[in-house]
């Protein structure tokens, strides 16, 4: 009872301390925004970092608080009190009875030593007195004591759970206050900000260490040096794989995981591992390794690759001519309209690759920053601002955004492949060309690197946002967007065509398809471009018969007008009708020397009399 005492102290220490260092840490946290670095620049977004950090941690340390308040009477009291009261009543009296037992051993000496021959009655008196207060002394401790010993053995059970329970509901106490402060807001915070530092891992101190790599199947291996057998360190089927910078380090990549949430970055030791990796690994990716040549079937993909893309030696001075003044280099590749199409399908066969894509055509694999330039054939209507949008959900001003109106919002984790014009906007083969196209310039031309981006899809249009900064990077009206596919065997793969305006034809319509990488989403995105589209048509549905109500009630206000003011001549003809009887009636008497005048019912009335009379005369 006295070790499960001291181990449980220990808890409760460990806990007090754990509340103060925990309270402490964020008392530091709030004091950070008063330092003053001398080479400090512009902290105002780590100052508040720290701050929403020192909210959560200061919350965190109130429920350590109220743990230890439910640790101290729940778990403390009762084995406190079982230790103070019932363990030290039962050593009081064992010790009571120790005496007793004593005290009647040396009465039953001093009667043993009794003289037998010289027999003294009151000497015999009290001593037989003596033995005989001390026996019963002894009787009625040794009755408390083991009643007491009887009592212990019932609360021994108790005392040894009701600790135990105290201990078990204040933890579970402690876990739902958790659960409560730990909501979505905060989730997404600390999501914001462990992509950021993953990103930026430049303002953060990491170790590196040396270790070999092997493929097994789908599985990445590493092995340190002196183990004796490798270990699974990442699943790379349909994982994505890209050339990185790392810590101003050479030849680095990243492997990240089919469903985004595991990522791993590797250092090789030259240029030539450095793509070897990078081109098994997307092998491996697609599942070559599962057909039944899988070295036959990687070199007829890389042969495809080769024959697809031949490049132009001509075609760096004609794009040059074609970027405007201080615009940066991008890499930029041309395409043959010429080569073996591999497992395209049959209705690609049947058409010309000229009708899909127009020849000489350069691709883009980069995006072009909204700050520096605008995309070239991008309307100018799209609407791209470079707003930049609060990282931690909070609102910073009172400007909305045009798409706050829609109902529809979503957003996907995608990787900029690369876009270039085509000649056609009305079948999924431009889109299936195009990802060959652009796959293959990307393999010849050893370029691995991909711009990763947030595309966030409404009702209005479609959003490329940068997911460090949230500045929108491009935006692709939803109207514009005249054809969307998922590739048919990858379904990583997805593109869309955007119809504007300009372009390096002479027609006023251009169309450019853009390719993008997504994390095994493909055919999602695309339907939620085809909701939003479908909503969009309902809208504008809605408007038009919306408009054509109040069109045809303007009508029927026009024509009771109408109807209103033809009545109101009528009326006005028969008013002058009246008059116009009447006054020659009027003359007529006044002819007579007779100047009455008379209402239209005695002017009637009148007639009557005078043909009456007439009829008499006559009669």
């Amino acid at each position: 009872m006295n070790q499960l005492y001291q181990a449980m102290h220990r808890i409760y220490d460990a806990q007090n301390e754990l509340s103060a260092a925990t309270h402490l840490t964020s008392k530091l946290l709030k004091e950070y925004e008063k330092q003053h670095f001398p080479l400090g620049g512009d902290d105002e977004v780590m100052s508040s970092t720290l701050q929403q950090f020192s909210k959560v941690i200061d919350e965190l340390s109130s429920c350590h608080a109220v743990l230890s308040t439910q640790l101290a009477d729940a778990m403390m009291f009762p084995i406190t009190q079982f230790k103070e009261r019932d363990l030290k009543e039962i050593l009081t009296l064992k010790e009571v009875f120790q005496i007793a037992s004593n005290d009647h051993d040396a009465a039953i000496n001093r009667y043993s030593r009794l003289s037998k021959k010289r027999e003294n009655d009151k000497v015999k008196y009290e001593v037989t007195e003596d033995v005989y207060t001390s026996r019963k002394k002894q009787h009625q401790t040794m009755m408390h004591y083991f009643c007491a010993l009887n009592t212990l053995q019932y609360k021994k059970k108790i005392a040894l759970l009701e600790p135990l329970l105290g201990y078990m509901q204040a933890q579970i106490s402690f876990f739902k206050m958790g659960s409560e402060n730990l909501n979505e807001q905060l989730e997404e915070f600390l999501a914001n900000i462990g992509t950021s530092v993953q990103n930026k891992t430049g303002l953060v101190s990491s170790t590196w260490d040396r270790q070999f790599y092997f493929t097994q199947g789908g599985n990445l291996m590493s092995q340190a040096r002196g183990d004796v057998a490798g270990g699974l360190a990442m699943d790379i089927d349909n994982c994505s794989v890209m050339a990185v910078d790392c810590e101003d380090r050479r030849y680095c990549f990243q492997i990240t995981s089919f469903d985004g949430k595991k990522s791993s970055i590797l250092q090789a030791e030259s240029k030539k591992d450095h793509e070897e990796w990078i081109c098994t690994i997307n092998n491996i990716s697609k599942q070559i390794y599962l057909s039944e040549n899988p070295e036959e079937t990687a070199a007829r993909v890389n042969q495809s690759a080769l024959e697809a893309v031949t490049p132009s030696p001509s075609f760096q001075q004609r794009h040059e001519s074609l970027r405007p003044a201080g615009q940066s280099r991008l890499p930029t590749a041309r395409t043959s309209s010429s080569g073996s199409l591999g497992s395209e399908s049959t209705n690609l066969a049947a058409l010309s690759l000229d009708s899909l894509v127009a020849p000489d055509t350069p691709i883009q694999f980069d995006i072009i920053s909204p700050v520096c330039e605008d995309l070239p054939g991008q309307a100018k209507t799209s609407g791209q601002g470079g707003r930049r949008t609060n990282p931690f959900g909070e609102s910073g001003g009172s400007t909305k955004s045009e798409t706050e109106d829609s109902i529809l919002h979503q957003l996907f984790i995608v990787r900029f492949l690369g876009s270039m014009e085509v000649k056609s906007d009305d079948h999924p083969d431009v889109v299936y060309e195009t990802m060959r196209q652009i796959l293959a310039a990307r393999a010849i031309h050893n370029i691995f690197r991909m711009t990763e981006s947030h595309l966030l899809v409404t009702c209005d249009c479609l959003k490329l946002i940068d997911p460090q900064t949230q500045v929108t990077r491009l935006t692709f009206p939803l109207p514009c967007v005249v054809l969307y596919a998922t590739h048919q065997e990858n379904k990583r793969l997805f593109g869309f065509v955007l119809r504007t305006s300009g372009g390096r034809s002479e027609s006023n319509l251009s169309s450019v398809c853009y390719i993008f990488e997504s994390n095994n989403e493909g055919e999602k995105i695309c339907d939620s471009v085809g909701l939003a589209k479908q909503i969009a048509l309902h809208a504008e549905l809605d408007r038009r018969a919306s408009e054509k109500q109040k069109e045809i009630e303007r009508v029927k206000e026009k024509q009771q007008k109408e109807l209103n003011k033809q009545k109101q001549i009528e009326k006005d003809l028969e008013e002058q009708s009246r008059l116009i009887a009447a006054s020659s009636r009027t003359n007529q008497a006044s002819s007579e020397g007779q100047f009455v005048v008379l209402s239209s019912s005695q002017s009637e009335e009148s007639d009557l009399g005078e043909e009456g009379k007439k009829r008499e005369s006559e009669a």
